[in-house]
């Protein structure tokens, strides 16, 4: 695989960021669209599967700040357990993919995605159960907020993730992991 300059890397994780504040902008016209669908979690875990864990954490880390300073959503009482959450994903999706070679792009992919998702989602709760919200957040909230009601979101992030970092490959916008696929 060819290796990315750390400035195609940077601007990846820019234009990541920058995603973080704008994408879960249109998805808040709808409802409790942010908890459902999982807007951000998209830029940071793309970031991370493509620039590697230093670009992932600071996309995670970065992203939810900004969005929040810009837009205010996440609301600043949301916001660290949200930048804890994002800076896993990130780190974990860019980990994973260092370490994990079936020498299959789609299998790679996945296995960093999910292993990265749930990595994400047992910090988090973690973080909220001893730090942030101590007695009150337990193993059926954690269920509910992080599985349950994020379901739709989950769907939409191991349905697209993948096939974009693939279609980069295949456009060769990012350098391909495997000569036999891309």
């Amino acid at each position: 695989m060819n290796k990315m300059t750390t400035v195609k890397k940077s601007i990846i994780t820019a234009v990541c960021i920058a995603l973080c504040v704008v994408l879960p902008q249109a998805f808040h016209a709808i409802p409790n669209a942010g908890s459902i669908y999982l807007p951000m979690h998209i830029p940071v875990l793309l970031c991370g599967l493509i620039c590697g864990w230093q670009y992932g954490l600071l996309c995670g880390l970065v992203g939810p700040l900004f969005s929040s300073l810009i837009t205010g959503m996440p609301p600043m009482a949301y916001l660290p357990p949200m930048m804890v959450e994002c800076a896993v994903y990130g780190l974990i999706a860019g980990l994973m993919m260092k370490l994990v070679h079936t020498s299959k792009v789609y299998a790679d992919l996945y296995i960093s995605l999910v292993v990265a998702m749930f990595a994400g989602r047992v910090i988090a709760g973690i973080a909220k159960a001893l730090i942030f919200m101590p007695g009150q957040f337990g193993i059926a909230m954690w269920t509910t907020s992080y599985f349950v009601t994020a379901l739709p979101g989950i769907v939409i992030q191991l349905a697209v993730l993948p096939t974009l970092v693939f279609a980069l490959m295949k456009a060769r916008l990012i350098p391909t992991r495997y000569t036999n696929e891309a």
